[in-house]
């Protein structure tokens, strides 16, 4: 890997090395925290969890081929290369930025409360039509998951999308230091994680601090739509780009009109004065917000305006995001891969635009601090505002969700489940053949288990 030699990783992390000279001058193959995917040359980077030691698997690595590890436990005299590190975890962000830093890429860096891998998406699907682009999997955007993305990019990427996700103060700067965006992107300021940011306030304190690691010269792009960042004024010198339904911002979007399921048309309007009328393949008015995103990149890497169209209306889905299914019986909306209040109740408003009843499989939202009762009866209470006709909410706070939808002067029906056991055993009594189901929950609950037996049904 370039520039990943034991002598520099070692200097990048400020550790101690222990072994053989002769090999200081040896590139490793790759970086990895998990010792089963170690192969001949790897580096294994020994970060505890929670409930494993991951030291006690250095043996295991060395006998795979590993060609060094990196330790915060002083491991004696050994036969194997080893680098004594204070903290692993700060040594892992180090090399990712010793890494980064090796290769002339643009990076666009995206954060925000909802539609981070959204938004990401379709910067790729956009930027892909110019650039060989590299850009987050999955949901490896924290800590530990930013760098093993880095440490996938290559020579021949032109450009990186790096997703970036937080939940306690300082935790940004520890991300964005590594990324060095040079295009920065904030999707919006809503209420996930308000366990630890008390306000939204704070939320968008923490979430702003990414900004403070942008190149020189670089492109701050805004969601004009939302109340907080549309307030946000110049930062390093740098006036924000802002993108929204509102003619007011930059990038806009107007004449919308719903395709259902299949998405939205609208047309898009650049800076430029130019505009094209394109569909955006996925539901929701909150896609149109994500292509509107995209473009503000695109435009601002060179993309003309046919690249952007055609980098929107060819954005693929995704398992788990928005993910339109279609049985022999019912019309799923899978969209379980996470959950907060502002992303549900966006998926709520794509449901409403299904032909037929409309059924939303509704799971407890994480980490909403001290008020998430009531949060989650608000949730509960748009879905039946919205019309929707089932409302099944499961899991520690699902009872919240079945008031909210069952309050007062409601039409709509609910049920409350303890587990997904107990909504999968009564599911053949409440879902009827012909249904258009959302399911929805935070990541922990592991409502794919869900879509597959819909798929089923």
């Amino acid at each position: 890997m370039k520039n990943l030699t034991l002598e520099n990783i070692t200097k990048a992390c400020c550790g101690t090395y222990h072994g053989d000279p002769s090999k200081l001058e040896k590139e490793v193959a790759n970086v990895v925290i998990d010792s089963r995917k170690v192969e001949k040359d790897f580096l294994f980077v020994a970060i505890d969890g929670e409930k494993v030691n991951a030291h006690k698997f250095i043996p295991d690595t060395i006998e795979k081929g590993a060609l060094c590890v990196v330790s915060h436990e002083d491991l004696g005299e050994t036969d194997f290369p080893y680098i004594l590190v204070e903290s692993t975890g700060q040594a892992l962000l180090d090399i990712a930025k010793l890494y980064r830093d090796s290769f002339d890429v643009k990076v666009v860096g995206v954060t925000g409360s909802a539609g981070k891998t959204s938004t990401k998406e379709m910067i790729a699907s956009i930027l892909a039509q110019k650039y060989k682009v590299h850009k987050t999997l999955g949901n490896f955007n924290n800590e530990w998951g930013l760098p093993i993305t880095i440490f996938e990019m290559n020579e021949s990427h032109e450009a990186a999308i790096l997703e970036m996700g937080v939940n306690h103060f300082g935790e940004m700067r520890r991300l964005s230091s590594v990324a060095s965006p040079d295009i920065c992107v904030i999707t919006n300021i809503g209420v996930a994680h308000l366990e630890f940011f008390k306000t939204r306030e704070g939320i968008l304190q923490e979430k702003s601090q990414m900004i403070q690691d942008m190149k020189n010269g670089g492109t701050i792009i805004l969601n004009g739509d939302d109340d907080l960042l549309s307030k946000m004024g110049p930062v390093k010198g740098i006036e924000p780009v802002f993108f929204g339904i509102s003619e007011d911002c930059g990038f806009y979007a107007s004449d919308l009109k719903s395709a259902g399921l299949r998405g939205t048309e609208c047309t898009l309007h650049l800076p430029s004065g130019e505009s094209f009328r394109c569909l955006v393949p996925l539901p929701g008015i909150h896609m149109v917000s994500n292509a509107l995103a995209g473009a503000a990149v695109g435009y601002s890497l060179g993309l003309t305006s046919e690249e952007i169209k055609q980098g929107i209306e060819n954005l693929p889905s995704m398992p788990g995001r928005n993910n339109i299914i279609s049985t022999d019986k019912l019309v799923i909306l899978d969209d379980c891969y996470n959950a907060n209040p502002i992303s549900t109740k966006a998926s709520i408003d794509v449901l409403t635009m299904a032909i037929g009843r409309k059924v939303a499989v509704l799971g407890t939202m994480g980490e909403l601090g001290s008020n998430e009762a009531q949060l989650h009866f608000d949730t509960g209470s748009y879905a039946a505002k919205q019309g929707i006709d089932l409302v099944c909410g499961i899991g520690r706070l699902g009872k919240d969700i079945a008031k909210g939808a069952s309050s007062k002067g409601s039409s709509t029906k609910a049920f409350c489940f303890e587990t997904k056991a107990d909504f999968l055993s009564a599911m053949k009594d409440i879902i009827h053949e012909g249904d258009n189901v959302l399911v929805k929950a935070s990541h922990g609950m592991n409502f794919p288990e869900l879509v597959d037996a819909l798929k089923k049904f």
